[in-house]
């Protein structure tokens, strides 16, 4: 299955790199990859998806988790809403009445996430991420410095959100310490087999599959699930829910997660975007995978036995 999608799209050619993080232009276009990962530890994969690129927004729902699961959910929710806002990911707003970032998935959102899982020192905030990141992914991962330059240098905009939120209340003074946090995050160097083992760590109760470690709490699982499902895909969430039926996470370097409950953690890469930063190889991939494996979370015909079959095939 995995291969005949691969084929399918390899050679697909719309959709541009990303450039405004300067760094992120230099991805090659051509690359594709497509792993899918199961809860029992079983891995499928083809492509280039042992090339790196940096996780970029997928780190949100991963430090939601970590949020929710330090905070508790009241506390969080102090900080951000769970509303899709219909809008870009870099949009400069907030709720109107509360004066909340909608949710965690856009970069008000997460930017205010950032703050509150910073530690005492940036270092000790970021080795904390990584940490549990790599806990999700199976291996050693690191952040690409060339991309936190890059992502540094040219982020006035998400400068811009925080001082906002600051002037609100919704972040502390550290803006700089919490900008460090997230820009971090973001580059974090991942490929696309991590991204389907994060995914199915998520699927399988916050367990590793491979390794057999819990590394989250799956209390709060659900509700990273429930934001990725209705925000994940940024104001193309809807279409996703429609089409796909998945919770999700995309990133402007070209990853997307995608995760089948107590099932299966699927990762695609492809750099080329659409005009909402999507991946557009990855977005055409999933509704392969959804439609002939029966994935959507809604999906009642018995074309949702083909997904079992095809596992054990």
């Amino acid at each position: 299955m995995n291969q005949d999608i691969y084929e399918k799209y390899k050679d697909f050619d719309e959709g541009e790199v990303a450039t405004y993080i300067p760094e992120l232009g230099r991805a090659n276009p051509d690359h594709f990859g497509i792993c899918l990962a199961s809860t029992d530890g079983r891995v499928f994969s083809v492509g280039d998806c042992r090339h790196e690129f940096t996780i970029q927004s997928i780190c949100k729902p991963f430090a939601f988790q970590m949020a929710l699961e330090e905070f508790g959910r009241d506390r969080v929710l102090q900080h951000v809403g769970v509303e899709p806002s219909g809008d870009a990911f870099n949009s400069i707003e907030l709720e109107p009445r509360s004066m909340r970032p909608y949710n965690a998935m856009i970069n008000a959102g997460a930017i205010a996430i950032s703050s509150l899982v910073k530690k005492d020192s940036p270092e000790s905030g970021v080795d904390a991420f990584v940490g549990s990141m790599q806990k999700a992914a199976g291996r050693p991962l690191r952040i690409d410095e060339c991309v936190y330059a890059s992502e540094a240098a040219t982020g006035n905009r998400n400068r811009a959100i925080a001082y906002l939120m600051l002037n609100c209340g919704i972040i502390d003074s550290g803006v700089e310490h919490t900008l460090h946090q997230y820009f971090s995050q973001c580059s974090l160097l991942v490929n696309t087999c991590d991204l389907a083992m994060m995914a199915a760590t998520l699927a399988n109760l916050g367990i590793n599959p491979v390794t057999g470690e819990t590394v989250f709490d799956f209390q709060f699982i659900k509700d990273t699930l429930t934001v990725m499902f209705t925000c994940g895909l940024y104001d193309h969430a809807g279409e996703w829910a429609f089409r796909v039926g998945l919770p999700a996470k995309s990133g402007v370097g070209g990853g997307i997660i995608a995760v089948v409950n107590r099932q299966l953690g699927i990762g695609v890469y492809s750099p080329r975007l659409d005009a909402k930063g999507n991946s557009v190889r990855g977005i055409l991939a999933c509704k392969e995978l959804a439609n002939h494996l029966g994935l959507h979370a809604f999906e009642f015909t018995n074309v949702g036995s083909n997904f079992m079959q095809w596992l054990n095939s």
